[in-house]
């Protein structure tokens, strides 16, 4: 087993949760178009974490036209950008602790299906640019998660990454980019399978010590 050279992050679910600044930004969205008929309600969001935009433009707008829809989602998104710049999201606890300890001996970069910006904006709004080598979201790529992984560790010619999620969505991108999966079992989601399994984000310590030792389920 080649020992762990880099950790790839997802972002929300994994590191933090945004939900609370989404689903003010979506109110403030309601507010603004009287064609948008629902409240979206944190459970909405956090079901959309980590999809692409075009399914969460489903998710969200799904009953008004196309371009409408895409339209709504595009100015929400940005508007929750700006959101987060101020703000920042929640970190979840011992991840700044845990990301300065990691980047001593490891290569830490993030790839996320999130849109252009959003991945910076929390990086400065918490101060932790400089523990990521690098970082990637399919608004600026128009990638998916797994092909961004690939780009990332091109780029940054990673020989044996893993990559920490919290849904199905990322062990599905870990797969398709043929690296281990940490699954994030404090986060949004579940999976069918893992390489790894942390209810904390300490636990990723353990694993690294211990030179990647595997708790595989499925």
């Amino acid at each position: 087993m080649k020992k762990i050279d880099s950790i790839l992050f997802d972002l929300d679910g994994t590191l933090a949760s945004t939900v609370d600044c989404c689903v003010q930004t979506l109110a403030e969205q309601k507010n603004k178009y009287p064609d948008i008929q629902y409240d979206i309600a944190p459970e909405t969001v956090q079901g959309a974490m980590g999809l692409p935009f075009e399914e969460i433009v489903e998710k969200y707008y799904g009953y008004l036209e196309r371009e409408k829809a895409e339209k709504y989602a595009k100015e929400a998104f940005e508007k929750n950008v700006e959101n987060l710049l101020k703000n920042g999201g929640t970190l979840y606890p011992g991840v700044q602790n845990t990301i300065q300890e990691l980047a001593k001996n490891f290569k830490l970069c993030i790839v996320s299906n999130c849109i252009e910006g959003y991945i910076e904006a929390f990086l400065q709004n918490h101060q932790l640019e400089k523990y990521f080598c690098d970082y990637e979201n399919h608004g600026r790529t128009g990638l998916s998660k797994g092909e961004n992984i690939q780009l990332v560790m091109q780029r940054n010619q990673l020989k044996s990454p893993i990559y920490v999620g919290d849904t199905q969505k990322d062990l599905e991108a870990a797969n398709f980019a043929k690296i281990p999966f940490a699954f994030a079992s404090y986060g949004f989601g579940d999976v069918v399978a893992y390489d790894y399994r942390i209810d904390k984000i300490e636990d990723l310590l353990k694993i690294v010590n211990k030179g990647g030792e595997r708790n595989a389920r499925g």
